[in-house]
């Protein structure tokens, strides 16, 4: 699993603040509600747009960041459940290769749904503790909208050309840390890498292959009870 090195250095200075003060435990039995930010980039390779479209007429999706609550319950002082929700994250679709010239080519919201297992290293009453997470991912796409400049480059002089997403079961990898600031709040840090595979079809009876592969950026502040 492939990780910034934003997210290393977040961890590191996380572990060199584990030694200033007390414990505060979490553990078996304990929910955590934490709240914060999500940033998404996709990590695009894109495959051609089908024919009569100009050969290599590739897509790009750009990133977006929305607010968000995760909500984790500890199964054992060292296996944790996780699960998240938030708005839409709202992607621009641009034009690539051939049709890079074109500009914005349309929008999508997308709503990825999301069940972890986590192992949390360390003692309960640890300050510092890493983890790591497998799970499964629903990807949702909604409000598919494309612009003039997409139906300019699939259906010249016909109808608005319109376009829907396929929805996708994956596997997602997860890396981060939290740090307890007092014994109920908690600082946490977190990088989720989700492999997806999508089909993009068009009105005009063309299709696109999409390997979207998105990177996630979470940081949030978590209350225990």
């Amino acid at each position: 699993m492939k990780f910034s090195s934003n997210v290393v250095k977040l961890l590191v200075a996380a572990g060199a603040l584990a030694a200033a003060g007390g414990a505060a435990a979490q553990s078996k039995g304990q929910w955590t509600v934490a709240v914060g930010a999500t940033q998404i980039r996709p990590d695009v390779t894109s495959g051609a747009i089908s024919a009569p479209a100009l050969p290599n007429s590739f897509g790009d999706v750009e990133k977006d960041t929305q607010p968000m609550a995760t909500i984790t319950y500890s199964l054992t002082d060292n296996i944790s459940v996780e699960t998240a929700i938030g708005t839409p994250y709202k992607h621009k679709i641009y034009g690539a290769g051939a049709i890079a010239a074109g500009g914005q080519l349309g929008t999508v919201e997308a709503l990825p749904a999301i069940a972890l297992l986590q192992y949390r290293f360390f003692d309960p009453n640890a300050r510092f503790r890493p983890y790591v997470g497998l799970g499964v991912t629903y990807a949702i796409f909604q409000k598919e909208t494309g612009s003039f400049k997409m139906t300019a480059l699939t259906n010249p002089g016909g109808p608005a050309t319109t376009f829907s997403i396929d929805n996708k079961w994956t596997v997602s990898g997860q890396l981060g840390a939290s740090f307890a600031v007092t014994e109920k709040w908690s600082l946490n840090a977190a990088y989720i890498k989700t492999k997806l595979r999508t089909d993009v079809h068009f009105s005009t009876g063309q299709n696109q292959h999409m390997k979207l592969d998105p990177d996630s950026y979470i940081l949030t502040v978590g209350y225990r009870f």
